[in-house]
């Protein structure tokens, strides 16, 4: 920098400049000074101050002086270089040249016409607005107000943008309601196919119409069961305009509190979301509905729409419409239901899951108590009067299953198997699966199914003739697993139409004796310990173990004591001693007594691990005492065929399964087949399958070819309460059991009585070998 200094010393004054110490070589000041005040006209100093310019010192290299244009004759007096050289060339002055100045805005408004009358215009209109922009305008803070009310708006302006408020959502509705269409095609549902169910060899099995519906016209729909529907879902259905603002708020703000929406649906926005959206829990999908509910109640009658949402409403147990819905819960059409009916069928409209009191107490309780507020609604709104309300005291019981859905045959318990499985494995809902189009590939095999319920059939009509009353409450459970898994035919029971219960999956007896292969396994597998403090010894089927009756079992401590006080003894079949006697031929003798005490050596513990392992539920397993070993447990047919099928695959374990193959509409649906996994050892398997075929050797020496791989053992319970044979033969495991229940009373088994047939004659092993097509 340059510090300037001043000497006046007459009208010729000079300056010096003093360089500062900070100064550098590459900077550049531009010095102007204005000439002094000389003597001369007004004018004179005015043109002289015009050519001299405005005094002021500049950093930039580039500005042109007033000075230098005025003086041309004392170049070095206008600009210095840090350098020490002054002046510039006359190339670098100019160039950039100074552009004449550009015309404003107003001037070349002015110079149009039309803009110049256009603008005058405007500018009257905003003096009249002027003084109304002024007061709406807020100002803040406000004046006349102190503290925190200087902030607040006035009524004016709160008033302003409420009304603002509305009428932009005003504007956006009436803007959503034109884009909104109608859709032109019904969902799915309205066409659907019946869901087909397929032998293992592709061939039909059996088609189910799980989506029943039927169309009614709502004259042939009586006055009752119309009105029991408004009542329970939309009293003011004929003054509304097909929607609910009050209702959908409350599902907007639900939605945005819990995250879901719940509620707030006239019929014609139910109607709306079943024929033409879906059921997704959305905002979205609630705005939209609303907006067609509003463009259909324009265009269809209220009648037409109450018959189009009566007839395509889901009421579970398959069905939609409410005349297929009066037939799956009353077995009558609707024309025939009361009011109190009616009242319960509308109660399913909210959920047929939760209010479809044949599935669990609890839904009962809600459906009776919807029951009770549809008909007192009724009566509220005028549409039942106080005399008929009084007649219906008692709850509707609906029928326990839907009648349209079994045909009687075998195939109903396989379908029902078959279904379970499809929605589990393939992660499809009740209410998906309900829609049908499904194509279901079992793994039945249809000769197998037709040989296991010919042969029970036999034996039910056998026992009828020689024991009626017995034979009344008798049941036969039975069923083939595969090694690999599948599920190739079972028996249900008599009749779906008349019992739905399934004796083949039922886990309501134990399994007696029949148990005793998981406790060997489990001796195999892990060893023995006799001292609390000792090793564990290996066990082979050559161990030796006591085989006579009534011997006490004992612990490492000493004899087993049971809570009230008695010692624990086990007993064999007929009361039979066999002294000491190897497991494996105690394994051929179905002697029991041996495998009692085996399973306090082995650890109770390691008997259930092995059992599940090998395919068991968890919740069937028994208490761990000693009675674990002699069949405590309770398992059901196809659980026990699949535990003695993990012994013919050579100890590896694949749960059963029904189903293989689902397709809808070509579209194959991903299904969670079960992958085998290691329960224990191959040579574990495979001595207690050698055991197995020395049992049935022993028992039946004429009972398969010779060369024929066969291995059964017989079942017993302590108090006769079952009568079991499950066998291995050609890969296939078979269970069967025969009991008694009267499912009428409970599900206590009752004592056999003879029903089951002798040691020597056991109707278990007469099923068995016959749906195997072995000599009986």
């Amino acid at each position: 920098m340059v510090s300037p200094e001043r000497r006046e010393e007459g009208p010729d004054a000079t300056m010096q400049l003093k360089a500062l110490g900070s100064f550098k070589a590459e900077e550049t000041v531009q010095l102007r000074v204005p000439p002094q005040p000389t003597a001369g006209t007004e004018n004179e100093r005015s043109e002289a101050s015009e050519a001299s310019g405005i005094s002021g010192i500049s950093g930039t290299e580039g500005e042109s002086s007033s000075a230098e244009a005025s003086s041309p004759e004392a170049p070095s007096a206008g600009r210095i270089r840090g350098d020490g050289k002054t002046g510039r060339s006359a190339r670098s002055r100019n160039r950039n040249p100074r552009k004449a100045p550009r015309p404003s805005l107003r001037s070349r408004i002015a110079a149009d016409p039309r803009l110049a009358s256009l603008l005058g215009v405007l500018a009257v209109q905003a003096a009249r607005l002027a003084p109304y922009a002024r007061r709406a305008k807020p100002e803040y803070p406000r004046p006349g107000r102190t503290g925190w009310r200087r902030w607040l708006p006035s009524w004016r302006q709160w008033l302003g943008g409420t009304a603002a408020g509305f009428g932009l959502s005003g504007f956006l509705l009436v803007v959503a309601y034109a884009a909104t269409d109608i859709p032109d095609d019904l969902n799915s549902y309205a066409t659907q196919q019946d869901n087909v169910y397929f032998w293992a060899d592709g061939t039909p099995m059996a088609r189910t119409g799980w989506v029943q519906r039927q169309e009614m016209p709502l004259r042939d729909i009586p006055e009752d069961v119309r009105w029991a529907v408004l009542a329970a879902e939309n009293e003011n259905f004929y003054n509304d305009p097909g929607i609910s603002v009050m209702g959908i708020t409350r599902a907007v703000l639900r939605t945005f509190g819990q995250g879901d929406t719940q509620g707030g649906s006239t019929i014609t926005q139910q109607y709306v979301k079943n024929a033409y959206l879906n059921q997704d829990q959305t905002v979205r999908r609630k705005f939209t509905e609303a907006m067609i509910a509003l463009k259909l109640d324009n265009r269809m009658s209220k009648e037409e729409i109450l018959e189009s949402y009566l007839n395509t409403s889901w009421f579970g147990r398959g069905t939609y419409g409410i005349q297929r819905a009066a037939q799956a819960y009353y077995g009558k059409d609707v024309s025939e239901l009361d009011a109190s009916e009616a009242a319960f069928l509308a109660s399913l409209l909210k959920g047929a899951g939760l209010y479809d009191p044949t599935l669990s107490g609890a839904n009962r309780d809600r459906a009776e108590e919807r029951w009770a507020w549809t008909l007192d609604r009724m009566v509220d709104i005028g549409k039942l009067s106080r005399a008929e309300r009084a007649t219906y005291k008692k709850f509707p019981e609906p029928l326990k299953s839907n009648p349209l859905y079994s045909t009687g045959e075998q195939s109903d318990y396989l379908v029902e198997l078959a279904s379970q499985y499809a929605k589990k494995s393939g992660a499809i809902s009740d209410k998906e699966f309900d829609l049908g189009g499904y194509q279901i590939y079992t793994t039945f095999d249809k000769e197998r199914e037709k040989r296991l319920t010919d042969v029970v059939t036999k034996a039910r009509k056998k026992a009828l003739k020689d024991d009626p009353k017995t034979a009344r409450t008798v049941h036969y459970g039975a069923a083939s697993v595969a090694a690999d898994g599948r599920i190739l035919a079972v028996h249900g029971g008599p009749d779906h139409r008349k019992q739905g219960y399934n004796e083949s999956n039922a886990t309501t007896v134990p399994a007696g004796t029949a148990f005793t292969p998981f406790v060997y396994a489990a001796g195999l597998q892990h060893g023995v310990r006799t001292t609390r403090d000792g090793g564990t010894t290996p066990v082979t089927g050559e161990s030796l173990y006591d085989g006579d009756d009534d011997v006490p079992v004992r612990t490492p401590e000493g004899p087993y004591w049971d809570r009230s006080g008695r010692k624990v003894a086990a007993s064999n079949d007929g009361d039979e001693s066999y002294g000491q006697i190897s497991l494996r031929r105690a394994m051929a003798l179905s002697a029991n007594t041996p495998f009692m005490q085996l399973g306090m050596d082995t650890g109770l513990d390691k008997v259930r691990a092995t059992a599940v392992a090998s395919g068991l539920l968890p919740s069937s397993i028994g208490a761990r005492v000693p009675a674990l070993s002699m069949g405590s447990s309770t398992p059901s047919a196809i659980r026990m065929a699949g535990g003695y099928a993990t012994f013919a695959a050579d100890g590896e374990h694949t749960e059963p399964y029904s189903v293989r193959r689902i397709t809808r509409n070509g579209a194959r649906i991903p299904l969670d087949l079960p992958e085998p996994r290691r329960a224990v050892r191959a040579d574990v398997a495979q001595e207690v399958t050698s055991a197995l075929e020395d049992c049935f050797r022993e028992a039946h020496p004429d009972g398969a070819p010779d060369g024929a791989e066969v291995a059964g053992k017989p079942g017993t319970t302590e108090k006769d309460t079952a009568s079991w044979y499950v066998g291995t033969y050609e890969a296939v495991s078979t269970a069967v059991v025969v009991y008694r229940i009267d499912l009428a009373e409970s599900l206590e088994p009752l004592p056999l009585k003879g029903i089951a047939g002798t040691a020597g004659d056991s109707v278990p092993y007469g099923i068995w070998s016959g749906a195997l097509g072995l000599p009986g």
